[in-house]
């Protein structure tokens, strides 16, 4: 839950947007349309396509082969990519890349064979902002993750 001036917002997505719309700065939504639909995309795969599989009930319920749901997030990023994943200038796309990442290492998910995904996290994690918004650096983060 994120307490903006008395109000309770919720859920991962609709808050991005509502602070893309609410501080116009840094921009996390695209200015060009076709990149905005791009950033989305990758959003709502990460979230709704990966996300689920990695919570622990989840995955005792789906199974093993399900643990890999990668690939389309590597093919959306093989049109999209360039130094982060929709172009040159962060989006909510990244946002939604570096914990999912973070939850597919803890998952030890094989992640060797994709080549965009990783060099993307690596730049996502040389940014301040990012490496303060961690998840082995929150506060409820397990002592033995924290890095």
């Amino acid at each position: 839950v994120l307490l903006i001036d008395g109000k309770r917002l919720t859920q991962s997505l609709p808050i991005i947007e509502y602070l893309d719309e609410t501080y116009k700065m840094p921009r996390l939504l695209p200015d060009n349309p076709y990149q905005r639909y791009q950033a989305r995309m990758i959003s709502e795969i990460i979230a709704s396509g990966i996300q689920p599989i990695q919570n622990i009930s989840v995955l005792r319920r789906v199974g093993e082969d399900k643990k890999v749901e990668w690939a389309p997030v590597e093919k959306a990023l093989e049109e999209s990519a360039e130094q982060f994943c929709v172009g040159n200038q962060l989006s909510i796309a990244d946002c939604c890349l570096i914990p999912q990442l973070y939850h597919a290492r803890r998952w030890k998910i094989d992640l060797t064979k994709y080549l965009l995904i990783p060099s993307i996290e690596e730049r996502l994690n040389s940014i301040d902002a990012f490496k303060v918004a961690h998840p082995n650096q929150q506060p409820d983060c397990p002592e033995k993750e924290k890095a």
